[in-house]
């Protein structure tokens, strides 16, 4: 036999009355910061990666063009892509900025 869990609201409201371990605002600033200096860490390295490279095809030590093209894009890419998230992050700072308490 099944056993049939409890549907009433008065449970509900009881499950919501506990309370619950909400993470505190330097827990978040804390995971944001690392999340972004991962980001920015590998971001660098693409574009490290990108520049050894170049360098590999003008030197004439690697003939492989297709690898290079594509660390170079993968680097291009990264870094628009950092570039929109940091515009975001600034027009959102500035709206907040622009707001009345």
């Amino acid at each position: 036999m099944k056993s049939v869990s409890d549907i009433t609201l008065s449970s509900h409201l009881k499950g919501l009355a506990k309370p619950q371990h909400a993470p505190s605002v330097s827990d978040i600033g804390n995971k944001f910061s690392e999340a972004l200096k991962n980001s920015i860490s590998q971001v660098n390295s693409a574009q490290v990666s990108a520049d050894k490279a170049a360098e590999q095809i003008a030197a004439g030590e690697t003939k492989n063009l297709h690898e290079a093209m594509i660390k170079l894009e993968e680097a291009d890419i990264s870094m628009r892509l950092m570039v929109q998230i940091r515009n975001k992050a600034l027009d959102a700072y500035q709206e907040v900025m622009r707001m009345q308490v």
